[in-house]
């Protein structure tokens, strides 16, 4: 089992610095939920001060994962906080308690570092900025995306506070959409009037080694760069030294499983059940094919009415990725909150003697975390799918973290240089 797992770290290497050495930067990551943000900060140098997010549930994975190895290697204080202000419209919010925690910390991390830049990184949740049928929320569930939507806006109310050096942002491809009321483009220009010089892009996560097709928006800032300098701070979309993996590449090493089955040594490596219907369905289905098989099994049409109906409808074929595999020789598709179902998405594992949706643990290799990353509870699979679909790959955070030292570097040199 050991030499197996040994074989995927040689995929997706880790890089960690010196235990002990003196941090290249401090950083607070706002809405970490389970720490993929915080354990890229950590292993680009970083020395990560509190992790935010009002998750509670969140706690155990993210302080048991994510001790610093720079400084006196302690662990970020995981804070369970709603960074909205409390108002009387909205009673549970607990901004001033995150001003008075992160006071104390910042405070003190820069009396212990006084010459190191701070970076926040604000990725906040990305449910607010992707499709989902109005008719599948309650009013209350509505209302909460709408106002989760001024997050960021909320977020740069502790960058005016604290004056960070270094802005890194990460969410959903589409954020920058007009439909969201110039969300993104606000966010910007309060960075911006703050007095960072900032760029954005859109990235693909397997440009970047990560053996997943996901799709995002990147931002990075960084404060009182010179405009002679600002000309010259780019924003790269990959990573040139990467190579792209594939899902074969990711998970073969990995023991088989059944559905409903866990595997006794490796943390995580668990599968959701089937009832007797949907086993017979991923049976038949091929690796990386749409669902047409299920018109025509051994067994018989196992396609489902209420499909049949939709594309009678709209004259089209719809719902083509549930009940399928992933293809072997490719990336993997975007790794959800829902990963852990075949009904929901192309997550069906691509070997077919495996009739059965991936594990947990192979859907955080899909997201760069190490086999060393254990998700709690462990006996749990859908709230650890939740967890692991919310995370920012930590391989992403590490290397936009390093980029932005570097840049930041080079501003300092090009200063000294004038």
């Amino acid at each position: 089992m050991f030499q197996e797992k040994s074989r995927h770290k040689s995929l997706l290497p880790r890089e960690r610095p010196d235990f002990g050495s003196a941090p290249s930067f401090l950083a607070v990551d706002f809405f970490c939920g389970a720490g993929g943000t915080t354990r890229g900060l950590i292993d680009a140098g970083g020395y990560v001060l509190a992790g935010i997010d009002k998750m509670e549930s969140c706690r155990r994975t993210y302080v048991s994962n994510n001790s610093n190895e720079t400084g006196d290697r302690g662990c970020p204080i995981f804070l369970a906080l709603d960074l909205f202000p409390k108002e009387e419209s909205y009673p549970d919010g607990q901004q001033k308690e995150a001003f008075e925690n992160l006071d104390a910390l910042i405070r003190t991390g820069r009396r212990q570092h006084p010459d190191i830049p701070l970076l926040f990184a604000i990725c906040a949740p990305c449910q607010p900025f992707t499709k989902l049928n109005k008719s599948e929320m309650s009013s209350a569930r509505a209302m909460a995306r709408l106002r989760d939507r001024n997050l960021l806006k909320h977020a740069c109310r502790f960058v005016r506070r604290y004056s960070p050096d270094l802005i890194l942002s990460e969410n959903v491809s589409g954020i920058m959409d007009a439909r969201y009321g110039g969300v993104w483009e606000t966010f910007e220009n309060d960075l911006e009037n703050l007095g960072f010089s900032v760029r954005t892009t859109r990235i693909c996560a397997s440009d970047f080694g990560i053996p997943q097709f996901r799709k995002r928006t990147i931002l990075a800032g960084i404060r009182n760069m010179s405009d002679r300098f600002a000309q010259n701070f780019d924003l790269p979309s990959s990573d040139a030294s990467a190579s792209r993996l594939t899902v074969r590449q990711a998970l073969a090493d990995l023991p088989e499983l059944g559905p409903g089955e866990r595997h006794g040594d490796i943390p995580n490596h668990a599968t959701r059940g089937l009832n007797d219907l949907n086993f017979l369905r991923i049976s038949h289905a091929p690796p990386g094919g749409s669902n047409e098989y299920l018109l025509n099994t051994p067994d018989g049409d196992l396609s489902l009415a209420c499909h049949r109906r939709v594309n009678g409808k709209f004259n089209a074929k719809c719902f083509t990725d549930v009940y399928t595999r992933m293809a072997p020789d490719r990336p993997s598709p975007t790794v959800t909150t829902r990963c852990h179902s075949i009904t929901n998405g192309r997550f069906g594992h691509y070997d077919p003697v495996q009739p059965r949706g991936i594990s947990m643990r192979e859907a955080a290799r899909l997201q760069s975390f190490e086999d060393d990353y254990v998700f709690y509870p462990e006996d749990k699979v859908q709230p650890v799918a939740r967890m692991i679909g919310n995370a920012v790959p930590p391989k992403l955070a590490r290397f936009y973290a390093t980029h932005l030292l570097h840049a930041q570097a080079n501003l300092i040199n090009d200063g000294r240089a004038n």
